[in-house]
């Protein structure tokens, strides 16, 4: 009897250190799999103009075909006029948008599942307006959010950090100022504390870093007067939105203006590098890949011809004026590049002003084919399950297979105009016309 009661106790106690051994795997595995979905959760999120890496490139697999009945899953309505594309966190779309008169400035959160609009915040008004081009708006910039704040900037009309949680403004900016003529363009970016700006008018060009906290400058950086002054007003003013990249082992600001593309040491605003040429507004992001930089300058006015820009392909490892020296490759092209380049596996894909879609190898700069398309692009492509998405003002978007010879898959259509370039998160992709936000996938 002794026996069998010491035998049940040890038994017990196995089951016991059994059970809590279960207990504890099951424990780590949960934390394991909370850690994974939220990975999965920031992978899924679009949180910059061209997405959260600023290349335009999405893991997500987003559907081939749609019209404005199928495959989509919600639309709502956007008050005012914006060109601005959306930023997806979590459960929140944002957008800016202004009166067309541009009086009233405001950013709008939709909920991601259901289209509904959950806040609708005027950021700023005013009774004196800047110019703007015919083609621009004045809620052109898209935001930049992370997790809890989001980020709106509409030029000299100011700068707006919000409170995603309950809409609440946190801080606002409206004393930088710049002679805007035809609008402003230059979307935010986040770098670990800091939201970089860029103000480049007629008047004046220069780059903040401002505190994303409080709103508070960090650093300033004007561009060079070298470059600039031989040019016209009119010339000085530029769009740009910059990237990011890490060479040797430091983080580089790579911003293309209208005179002069500089790499800046982002954390304070130091010039590393400039690569001179232009005369007139750059609009169009650099882009990277295996370690080179691609930009597109302003405009050149040849001794005898016509006026002309050009793709370069930049090794950025260089310092001081590296124009002559690291300039990899050159590709002519017609002037007032608006839409921003997609690099993918060796391949730039674009369409310039004249319509004509354009493949090139990323190594050589040599076209590996050329489409002339029947309407305009100006909203910047997209990557998604292997296929780059190009959107036309009229709506249209064209469906490439990646790859060297043209293979096109779809032709959609939603009506209205279009320049805002799509984002892409969770599986869908958000397009935003004239006057609706699209949510568009597979049910």
């Amino acid at each position: 009897m002794n026996i069998l009661k010491i035998i049940y106790k040890l038994d017990t106690y196995q089951i016991m250190k059994t059970n809590r051994l279960v207990l504890l795997i099951a424990f780590f595995t949960s934390i394991f799999v909370f850690d994974q979905t939220i990975i999965i959760a920031q992978e899924s999120n679009w949180t910059h103009f061209r997405g959260s890496n600023l290349d335009g490139i999405s893991a997500e697999n987003v559907p081939v075909f749609w019209n404005d009945t199928t495959n989509v899953i919600w639309k709502t309505e956007i008050r005012g006029k914006g060109w601005s594309s959306p930023v997806v966190y979590g459960n929140q779309v944002w957008v800016t948008t202004a009166t067309v008169d541009g009086k009233e400035m405001s950013g709008i959160c939709v909920d991601f599942k259901s289209g509904k609009v959950l806040y609708d915040i005027l950021l700023f008004k005013q009774d004196s307006i800047y110019r703007k081009h015919s083609i621009n708006t004045y809620a052109t910039p898209t935001p930049c959010i992370e997790q809890g704040f989001v980020y709106m900037n509409f030029g000299s009309s100011g700068t707006a950090c919000v409170n995603t949680l309950d809409g609440k403004i946190i801080w606002k900016r409206d004393d930088l100022k710049v002679e805007h003529v035809q609008g402003t363009g230059a979307s935010p970016i986040l770098y670990k504390d800091l939201l970089i700006l860029h103000f480049e008018g007629t008047d004046q060009q220069f780059i903040v870093a401002l505190n994303k906290r409080t709103g508070e400058t960090i650093w300033r950086t004007d561009r060079p007067s070298a470059c600039y002054d031989l040019l016209l007003p009119i010339g000085k003013k530029a769009y740009i939105t910059p990237i990011v990249v890490n060479v040797a082992g430091k983080d580089l600001l790579i911003s293309n203006g209208s005179a002069v593309c500089i790499a800046y040491d982002i954390q304070t605003g130091k010039e590393i590098w400039r690569v001179v040429q232009g005369e007139d507004s750059t609009i169009a992001m650099p882009v990277t890949e295996d370690g080179v930089i691609f930009f597109y300058t302003s405009f050149v006015t040849p001794a005898n011809g016509e006026k002309y820009v050009e793709l370069l392909a930049v090794d950025p490892k260089g310092a001081g004026d590296v124009t002559k020296s690291h300039v990899l490759w050159r590709f002519k092209g017609p002037i007032l590049q608006l839409l921003t380049p997609l690099v993918k596996d060796g391949i730039i894909y674009t369409v310039d002003s004249q319509n004509n879609l354009i493949a090139i190898d990323a190594k050589t700069g040599s076209s590996l084919y050329t489409k002339r398309l029947k309407n305009k692009y100006n909203s910047s492509p997209v990557y998604a399950g292997g296929r780059i998405y190009f959107t036309s003002v009229k709506g249209e978007t064209l469906v490439l297979k990646v790859g060297r010879t043209l293979e096109i898959l779809a032709e959609n259509k939603l009506p209205g105009e279009l320049y805002a370039t799509p984002a892409i998160a969770q599986n869908s992709i958000l397009i935003r016309n004239e006057s609706t936000l699209y949510r568009i996938g597979e049910r």
